[in-house]
């Protein structure tokens, strides 16, 4: 590997050092997050920020905590997995209603670490083991953090105490595969406000068909098997049950089988829980109170689509502090997702709101794009109604979290990645970054193209000279929730890195990806190749009448999961357009990828099978005529490696030469510099195959 390779592998893309998880404690005095030490340093502490000073304190040392760490429980493993986390040590933590304490498990080990009282300086206390039954996962404080929950095994336990979920065979206190990994939910159990009750997720796989893994590099090791929710068969059976400290269960009662998909819970107040339940194909969503005495349930809100609801505003559907229900909804035609209190519009086509952040001095606090779809502004909106003011509105990607009339402003541009708090009163801190610096400042040409007005960028090699005809990178992710066309600096580097090899490198955002436009993204509804090669095609074709540079006698196109099927599809159906391709983590056919994402934009696979049939790639395989390189991990839970297995096979039974590169005990986030690794051979395959 060369020099940024080698970089961007040690510091798994520049994210080792940076702050990351933050949470606000105690009224906003308090500012929780984890860090680790360095550039190269994989493994986070948990620190504290004191916003009266602005000094930070080292709250937990996994170092000193776990001199000799063991193996990750397996299902803490696969909860980092679906939420994407690649750090080592402290992955995340919980704090107690109090925002004064904070518990976390350390490879199955249980701690707790508490910051003085009120009024003092933040001198956090050294951390305290918790005895735990067994290997912890996910634990999680009460409101005044005397006692913890936690999982082991398929139970919730709490200490002080015991064990509280019944030995009934169900999965106790967990998000199940489709909430953690397609529904935004990746926690199972609340405590309520007064810290004595929980609400807890009881997930029945019974049904489930059981996917395996097995490391052909140890054949002396047993498989690895979880329960997989497969398009059109049946997904976990989720029930939220109140467990309460005197034995009494209470299951909570709604309609299940018509929106079996549980995508947000928690406790309003102790006499009432919030849910939001959507139904299976993702047209309705309802936001629902429930009784934790008697289980009953009433519905506040409904938001109905007849394609999908989406995409998902967070924050919302919510109830206001004055009682009225906030919803996201679109604007007529498509235009823009706006929200709506008690089902009246306060915004309209001039503003995609992208999510609510709560309520700061009474208005509520949205991030939104409102110039170009690369670009995220932070926004105050009166919930009557009205123009917003801007809180972080300048150019680049702005994010926020706020709390008590705190908050914390994240900004990202060509210039990299800034933090900000800004207490009540007007005073300012940067918690400090101790991130490698991005090599790169990349300024992409962003461009709207064809009739659909088509995202894309551009990124040409530094020093490159007018006249000088490029082969042709394409780079894209092409996916339906994914936005590849931003703002956000990181994304660029690896780009600029290509770009420097000698290729002209092309990202495009076509129909089906987020942010453009609720009907944009909704262009993808049943049917997902059709659509995004069309635009690929079109955008690239477009650039090169407008960058007469770009040689369209040589374009490659490579790209990891949905980019991956995107690249294979691309050689596959317009080898005309595209003359070489590496496609990793393809999902190849989408009857085999699972239930609560396919079914959002194919439907059900017996319902519509010549939408599954159409936009599956294993019937393509005789028509392979381009250089093909096919990537996959061998422990790839999300994206099984049976998928670019089946097409290696299909591809091999037509005669069709390709490469194959299969890796063992690589999951679908390839870390550990495996991306780099592979970006590498990538490389060698493009040179020669392009004549780049």
């Amino acid at each position: 590997m060369d020099d940024f390779l080698r970089l961007s592998a040690s510091t798994a893309r520049f994210t080792y050092g940076a702050p990351r998880a933050f949470a606000f404690g105690a009224d906003g005095r308090l500012l929780w997050f984890l860090r680790s030490t360095g550039p190269t340093d994989p493994v986070d502490s948990l620190w504290v920020l004191d916003t009266a000073t602005g000094a930070e304190a080292l709250v937990a040392d996994p170092r000193e905590l776990c001199p000799e760490p063991g193996p990750l429980p397996t299902a803490e493993r696969r909860l980092r997995e679906r939420t994407r986390l690649a750090a080592d040590g402290i992955g995340s933590y919980a704090l107690s209603g109090d925002g004064r304490r904070a518990v976390f498990a350390l490879y199955g080990q249980l701690y707790g670490a508490s910051v003085d009282e009120p009024g003092q300086p933040a001198e956090p206390g050294k951390p305290e083991e918790i005895p735990a039954a067994g290997p912890a996962v996910d634990p999680r404080p009460n409101a005044d953090g005397s006692r913890t929950a936690y999982v082991t095994g398929d139970a919730l336990y709490v200490t002080p105490g015991g064990r509280v979920s019944p030995a009934d065979g169900a999965r106790w206190g967990l998000a199940e595969f489709a909430a953690a990994e397609e529904l935004g939910r990746s926690r199972g159990h609340w405590w309520s406000p007064d810290g004595v009750t929980l609400l807890a997720a009881r997930v029945d796989e019974t049904a489930l068909q059981r996917r395996w893994f097995a490391d052909p590099v140890h054949p002396e090791l047993p498989a690895e098997d979880f329960a997989y929710p497969e398009a059109g068969g049946p997904n976990a059976d989720v029930q939220l049950w109140v467990l309460g400290p005197d034995g009494a269960r209470i299951r909570l009662d709604w309609d299940a089988e018509t929106c079996p998909y549980v995508s947000d819970a928690g406790w309003e107040s102790e006499t009432e829980i919030l849910l939001t339940v959507q139904d299976r194909l993702q047209r309705t969503v309802l936001l629902l109170s429930a009784d934790p005495a008697s289980g009953r349930t009433r519905e506040l809100s409904r938001t109905a689509h007849p394609q999908w609801v989406g995409p998902l505003v967070p924050g919302t559907p919510a109830r206001l502090p004055d009682g009225r229900m906030l919803t996201a909804a679109d604007t007529p035609g498509g235009a823009a997702r706006a929200l709506a209190v008690d089902s009246v519009p306060i915004t309209g086509d001039g503003i995609q709101v992208r999510g609510v952040a709560g309520v700061h001095e009474g208005r509520l606090l949205i991030t939104a794009g409102r110039r170009d779809p690369a670009e995220q502004q932070v926004l105050l909106l009166d919930p009557d109604g009205g123009e917003p003011a801007p809180v972080a509105d300048g150019p680049g990607v702005h994010s926020v979290q706020a709390s008590a009339g705190a908050l914390l402003l994240t900004s990202a541009d060509a210039d990299g990645i800034r933090r900000t708090v800004r207490t009540p009163d007007g005073r300012e801190f940067t918690p400090a970054d101790l991130s490698e610096p991005l090599p790169y400042r990349v300024v992409p040409v962003l461009e709207r193209v064809t009739e659909h007005g088509v995202p894309t960028a551009l990124v040409l090699p530094r020093g490159h000279v007018p006249g000088r005809r490029l082969p042709v990178l394409m780079d894209s992710y092409g996916g339906p929730g994914m936005q590849d066309v931003c703002a956000e600096p990181r994304r660029w580097q690896a780009r600029q890195w290509w770009a420097d090899q000698g290729f002209a490198v092309v990202t495009v955002d076509n129909r089906g990806t987020s942010y453009v436009s609720p009907a944009f993204t909704h262009a993808m509804y049943r049917g997902f190749s059709e659509v995004t090669l069309e635009d690929q095609v079109a955008a690239l074709h477009a650039l090169a009448a407008r960058h007469t540079d770009l040689d369209l006698g040589r374009v490659g196109i490579r790209g990891w999961s949905y980019g991956g099927y995107l690249s294979a599809m691309a050689v596959l159906r317009r080898p005309d357009v595209f003359h070489a391709a590496a496609a990793g983590a393809a999902p190849t056919d989408f009857r085999h990828y699972d239930t609560a994402y396919t079914e959002r934009y194919l439907g059900l696979p017996q319902d519509h099978p010549e939408v599954y049939e159409r936009d599956s790639l294993i019937a393509d395989a005789p028509r392979l005529s381009r250089p093909l390189l096919l990537v996959t991990g061998l422990a790839d839970d999300n994206v099984h490696p049976s998928h670019t297995l089946r097409l290696s096979q299909a591809l091999t039974d037509a005669g069709r030469a390709h490469q194959l590169l299969a890796l063992p005990g690589v999951t679908h986030m390839a870390p550990g510099g495996t991306r780099e690794k592979i970006m590498a051979m990538e490389l060698e395959f493009f040179r020669r195959e392009l004549g780049a």
